[in-house]
C-alpha cells in the first residue's frame, strides 16, 4: 500500500547572525549620540536614519541605513554581509573609545521557546504531559499553585506587553478587553498565525471567566499590549525585539513578557546591549521578564545554560516547573559564570491557555509557558503597589517566592506567588 501523505511542516526559523549590527549609544543626548554614530560610519549612514518614538514598523524603516530606538539608546544598522569596511568603521569607533558609542554587536536571529509540538494542533507547541493531580474545574493548576484565586488583585490598570508571535484578535474569550496590537515583522499583521503568542497572552492576561472553564489567565484586569516580533514560523531577530521593547516603554507598560530567545554556550558572555536595555527599561519603570530556554534534557543529564536575552542580569529569567513542583525536563540551568542565572520559576508543564481559533485552547509545555505566569503575577504586584519602581517589583516577586527543595541554579528564588 502507498504511504499516506504527511502534513507539510513549517520551515525552521533561521539561527545565527543576520548580518546587521546593534550599536549601544550613550543615553546622555540622543542627538549627539546619533551624530557620533554617523561620524563613525562615515558616508555609510546618510539622512535616512530614523529617530522616532512609539511604533516604528518594518515598512516605515524600509530603506533606512539605521534605526534608532530612542527609549533604549540603541541603533540597528543595516550592514551588507559583504560590506566589511562599513562594519569595521563602526567597530573601530567603539574600540577607540568614541565617547558615545559604548558597544557594537552582531544582530542575532531569535525564536519562540516551546518544548515539543502537540500533534493535534500541528503548530509549534508542546506535547501535553500527564494530567495534573489537582482538578482544574475552576482554575488551572498553575493559577492554583501560584495563589491567584486567593489574591485580591487582578492587574487592573496595569499594562502588560507580550512580545511574541502576535495575538488572535478575534478570540472569543477576549471580547471586551483592552488590546493594543502592533506588528514589528515585515509582511505580517499582528494577528497570530502561529499560536505561541496567543497562548502566552492568555496565561499572562486571560479573562476572569472564559467561555469554557477553567480560568487560565493571571492578570485578568490588565491592559494587553500585543507586539508581534516573531513571524508565523516562530522566528525573528534582535531588532524586532528592540522595536517591541521601545514601543512597550512608550506605551507605559509596567511589564514586558518575552518567551523567546537564542541558544548560547556556557562560555558565551551575555549581550552588553541587551543588558543596557534591561537597565534602561528598569530606570524607565518597565520590568522585562524572559524565558530561560528549553535546550536542556534532564532525563539524560544534559543541562543547557540560560539563553539570550534572559541571561542578562537586568532581565528576569524564568525556569519551568510541573504540577508536582519538579523541574520541566527541558528547563535550562544557570550555568554560565559570565552571567545567566535563573531568577524565578513558574508553572510551565501541561499549561492550559488560549490558542487561535478554531482550537480555542491548548495545553503546552515550556519555559515560554512559565514566563507569562511571572509577567501576569508581576502585574498583580504592580496593582498592589502602584508607586513601586520596576526594580521594587522584581524584589517583591523574589522575596515572596515560595521556597522549594531544588537548586537555586534551576529555580532562583523559587516559585513565583501572587500578592
Amino acid at each position: 500500500m502507498p504511504k499516506a501523505p504527511t502534513a507539510p511542516t513549517a520551515p525552521a526559523p533561521p539561527t545565527g547572525r543576520t548580518g546587521r549590527l546593534l550599536v549601544l549609544l550613550s543615553d546622555r543626548s540622543a542627538r549627539l549620540s546619533v551624530a557620533a554614530l554617523r561620524r563613525a560610519a562615515g558616508p555609510y549612514i546618510a539622512t535616512t536614519l530614523d529617530v522616532r518614538s512609539g511604533v516604528l514598523t518594518p515598512e516605515q524603516t524600509e530603506g533606512a541605513d539605521a534605526v534608532y530606538f530612542d527609549k533604549l539608546g540603541v541603533a540597528l544598522v543595516n550592514v551588507d554581509p559583504g560590506d566589511a569596511r562599513r562594519s569595521a568603521r563602526i567597530r573601530t569607533a567603539a574600540v577607540e573609545n568614541e565617547a558615545r558609542i559604548l558597544a557594537v554587536e552582531p544582530e542575532r536571529y531569535v525564536h519562540a521557546y516551546a518544548a515539543v509540538r502537540k500533534p493535534a494542533v500541528r503548530r509549534k507547541g508542546a506535547v501535553p504531559a500527564k494530567a495534573p493531580s489537582d482538578p482544574e474545574s475552576k482554575f488551572t493548576w498553575g493559577l492554583q499553585a501560584t495563589g491567584v484565586p486567593a489574591s485580591a488583585f487582578t492587574g487592573k490598570g496595569v499594562k502588560v506587553a507580550v512580545l511574541d508571535t502576535g495575538f488572535d484578535l478575534k478570540h472569543p474569550d477576549f471580547p471586551s478587553r483592552s488590546v493594543t496590537a502592533v506588528s514589528f515583522v515585515k509582511g505580517y499583521k499582528a494577528q497570530d498565525g502561529h499560536g505561541h503568542g496567543t497562548h502566552c497572552i492568555g496565561t499572562a492576561c486571560g479573562p476572569q471567566s472564559p467561555y469554557h472553564p477553567p480560568r487560565y489567565g493571571v492578570a485578568c484586569g490588565s491592559a494587553i499590549l500585543a507586539g508581534k516580533v516573531l513571524d508565523d514560523q516562530g522566528g525573528g531577530a534582535d531588532g524586532g525585539i528592540l522595536a517591541g521593547i521601545n514601543w512597550a516603554i512608550t506605551q507605559g507598560a509596567r511589564i514586558v513578557s518575552m518567551s523567546l530567545g537564542a541558544e548560547v554556550t556556557v562560555d558565551d558572555p551575555y549581550s552588553e546591549i541587551f543588558e543596557a536595555v534591561g537597565q534602561r527599561a528598569l530606570a524607565a519603570g518597565t520590568l522585562i521578564v524572559a524565558a530561560a530556554g528549553n535546550e536542556s534534557d534532564r532525563r539524560t543529564g544534559w543541562y543547557a545554560p540560560v539563553g539570550h536575552p534572559a541571561n542578562c542580569p537586568s532581565i528576569l529569567a524564568v525556569g519551568a516547573l510541573d504540577s508536582k513542583m519538579q523541574l520541566g525536563y527541558f528547563s535550562n540551568r544557570g550555568l554560565n559564570p559570565k552571567g545567566g542565572q535563573v531568577d524565578l520559576a513558574g508553572p510551565g508543564v501541561n499549561v492550559l491557555s488560549a490558542f487561535p481559533m478554531p482550537e480555542r485552547s491548548a495545553r503546552l509545555s515550556g519555559t515560554s509557558m512559565a514566563t507569562p505566569h511571572v509577567a501576569g503575577l508581576a502585574a498583580l504586584w504592580a496593582e498592589a503597589h502602584p508607586n513601586a519602581t520596576a526594580t521594587e517589583l522584581w524584589t517583591f516577586l523574589t522575596q515572596h517566592a515560595r521556597r522549594l527543595p531544588l537548586l537555586a541554579t534551576d529555580i532562583g528564588a523559587g516559585l513565583v506567588m501572587a500578592p
